[in-house]
């Protein structure tokens, strides 16, 4: 096991490592892009010409702005916050273009403020950023090691700390994301609550409704036969007795999909436990839950684990299953982990998508680690408040 010298001395050959690329990024790559965006402003009415250098140049940049997010993020540990998406071809006000021109494109890009600010961090990272990574490189070639033992980590950090003053999203556009956020988490919700609504309609419509209907057939023809041939009414009466305890089953399991009786009466716990013993693989469940999420939460929950334990059952081919809950600064987290093929993906309309727009609805997360070949981890985060000591077989009959 290395020692806690060790660990802080490969840090920083590893920052070392990573300062040529960032180098060779900066001044060689950074002004002509930046050039490049300049220069294909004026040249717009050249036959495209000017379109196709800025679109091609805004592209480039944004690779070269997600590589160093992703640098400065797993190296420095600064996190920045992508703060635009490609522009649609939207046609735009005032000028009439067909879906796909690529003059739409433009003018979404310029109407982008985050365009601008990555056009500024190139400047930065042409001069600024350039000085920095050479800095750098040269104590370590001159072997000035006190110095660049020092003096790297503050000097890199702070470089990447004011590259994302650039990179990231400004108070406005990330309040404008988090408004959209929300729009997009309620029209699902009420998609769902639809869709849901629908279901029970269905099941209730082509289940209990056909059944009981029946049901008061055989009663009215029982009726009728009871005088003139008892026999036939009582075997009539007992395929009616028969029948109503298949409706109360059929009521059952549609009351179960809305609101299981065992999350009410043990919460997300024993509910997840029940789960559990009916599933055909074996579970391990470590709960470090110690109360009682508020009921909605919990139900979410619930349901996402179900959810996540079929999708396993269906299409991992997996041979055993681990199931973790706790709870920690504020947050719900739920992890299932299986020893599956992997390949897992939170495609439209699949199983892992639904449980992203179930706790969505609650500002949730669902985070998905599935390479090919396995192994299959789904994360998922509830923030809430625990309300009450949880309820167990235990506490009922103690």
């Amino acid at each position: 096991m290395p020692s806690s010298a060790a660990r802080p001395f490969r840090w920083r050959l590893t920052l070392l490592g990573w300062t040529l690329p960032l180098l060779v990024m900066s001044l060689p790559v950074s002004l002509p892009l930046f050039l490049v965006s300049i220069v294909g402003i004026p040249l717009i009415g050249a036959f495209g010409v000017g379109i196709a250098m800025i679109l091609a140049a805004a592209w480039l940049t944004r690779v070269l702005t997600d590589v160093h997010r992703w640098i400065f993020a797993s190296a420095l540990g600064v996190t920045i916050s992508r703060p635009y998406v490609w522009p649609t071809a939207a046609a735009q006000p005032g000028r009439r273009m067909p879906p796909g021109h690529p003059g739409a494109k433009v003018i979404a890009l310029a109407r982008d403020p985050a365009t601008w600010r990555d056009l500024a961090w190139l400047l930065v990272n042409a001069t600024l950023g350039f000085v920095t990574y050479l800095v750098v490189i040269t104590l370590f070639a001159l072997s000035v090691l006190p110095l660049w033992w020092w003096l790297v980590p503050p000097l890199m950090r702070g470089y990447a700390r004011l590259s994302g003053t650039l990179l990231g999203p400004t108070g406005a556009a990330s309040l404008a994301a988090r408004v959209q956020q929300l729009t997009d988490s309620r029209a699902e919700t009420v998609d769902a609550q639809a869709a849901e609504l629908r279901r029970i309609e269905r099941d209730l419509h082509d289940g209990a409704q056909a059944q009981l209907t029946s049901l008061g057939m055989n009663i009215g023809m029982a009726e009728e036969l009871l005088r003139t041939d008892p026999d036939a009414a009582a075997r009539l009466l007992a395929e009616a007795r028969e029948g109503s305890g298949q409706v109360l089953a059929d009521l059952r399991d549609l009351v179960h999909g809305i609101h299981p009786p065992v999350l009410a009466d043990r919460g997300l716990s024993g509910a997840v436990e029940a789960l559990v013993l009916a599933h055909p693989l074996p579970v391990e469940v470590e709960d470090r839950v110690a109360g009682r999420p508020p009921a909605p939460v919990e139900s979410a929950a619930y349901f996402a684990v179900a959810e996540t334990l079929t999708n396993i059952t269906k299409h991992a081919r997996a041979s055993s299953v681990q199931l973790t809950l706790d709870h920690d600064g504020g947050r719900l987290r739920i992890a299932v982990h299986d020893d599956g093929r992997g390949g897992a993906v939170a495609g439209s309309g699949g199983g892992l998508h639904g449980i992203g727009r179930r706790l969505f609805a609650f500002d949730g997360t669902v985070n998905i680690d599935s390479p090919e070949g396995g192994p299959t981890t789904v994360t998922m985060e509830i923030p809430c408040e625990l309300s009450s000591a949880k309820t167990t077989p235990s506490s009922e009959t103690g």
